[in-house]
């Protein structure tokens, strides 16, 4: 089998592209020239590249000329919700358009290839405490661009699976969090923080935005199972959630990892910086739905993920 991912050199796609070479797969990925392939480096002989800008319809449609894949992941994106307010125009060309140029490549290649669409409970937006757990028929109320163009996404899936019969699969991934997330999110900020202090190179002080938000975080080594399983047993034109089933409090997700920490008087210092113009109290999914097609239960245990998260900025940094 011949998977392409799209993004294969971020966060998730790296994970991705580790999980499908360890089940046979034959991996396909694109890149941007000016993209850091520090996430692949340890895989980059095993992997088949092909430099793609995923706004321009003719280098897309090389890529799936070139992999020729069965199984279609699409992860690129602009995927940084406070970077979506700052540039929102292009948040919305590359997650809609990109996807538009993906959509129309696959559909003009005429093979019966299986595609994901990685959507994200930021679509969800503004939920009210009586929809908590969010399952996927929930209103969508997006409150950022990242969220408006997510949705976007999730709805063009829908259209071309139903006016070409494409095989479309949307899955909708609340947080997921693991090694090598990018600095600017925040369990991964967190724990660079604390690994610089704990090596002296920054006083002992961590800059926090909004600690009251709630979110339903999955470990990214969870999450990539769930996502070829996606494409392996659910229905084309569906939604799913992928999440936990539970969700935390920002601040104690902090307090956990300066527990695990062996600096004990870190102070917590907000920054008006990191807070939203506009942000999502709590995101608390059901991924019943999910498990009733595949069987998937998400494995990793929390305190893992953010173990395995601390020390790999301690190792990096």
């Amino acid at each position: 089998m011949r998977a392409l991912i799209t993004g294969i050199t971020g966060f998730v796609g790296s994970h991705l592209a580790e999980y499908l070479l360890a089940n046979g797969f034959e991996v396909w990925g694109t890149f941007r020239w000016r993209s850091k392939t520090e996430n692949i480096e340890h895989i980059k002989n095993r992997l088949k590249l092909v430099e793609t800008d995923i706004r321009d319809p003719h280098s897309v449609d090389r890529a799936i000329k070139e992999s020729e894949p069965d199984f279609i992941f699409h992860l690129a994106a602009q995927s940084f919700v406070p970077a979506s307010w700052n540039a929102p125009q292009e948040t919305i060309t590359t997650n809609v358009i990109g996807t538009i140029n993906l959509l129309e490549a696959t559909r003009r290649f005429e093979n019966n290839v299986k595609i994901q669409i990685a959507g994200s409970s930021e679509e969800y937006g503004l939920v009210y405490p009586h929809e908590v757990p969010i399952k996927e028929t929930n209103p969508l109320r997006p409150m950022s661009p990242y969220g408006v163009s997510k949705v976007a996404e999730d709805l063009l899936g829908f259209q071309y699976f139903k006016t070409y019969g494409m095989n479309i699969i949307i899955t909708r991934a609340f947080n997921h969090e693991g090694p090598r997330r990018g600095e600017v999110f925040v369990i991964s900020t967190f724990a660079k923080q604390i690994a610089e202090i704990e090596k002296s190179l920054k006083d002992p002080f961590i800059q926090v935005g909004n600690l009251d938000a709630k979110r339903d975080f999955s470990d990214v080594r969870d999450v990539v199972v769930a996502y070829l399983l996606a494409l392996e047993k659910c229905k084309a034109g569906e939604v799913y959630n992928i999440c936990s089933g539970k969700s935390r409090t920002i601040k104690s997700v902090l307090d956990t990892l300066l527990g695990m920490s062996s600096i004990k008087d870190i102070k917590i210092v907000k920054d008006s910086s990191r807070m939203r113009p506009s942000d999502v109290s709590i995101l608390e999914g059901n991924y019943s739905k999910f498990k009733k097609e595949t069987g998937w239960e998400p494995k990793i245990p929390f305190e893992k993920t953010l173990e395995d998260q601390l020390n790999y900025w301690r190792d990096k940094i």
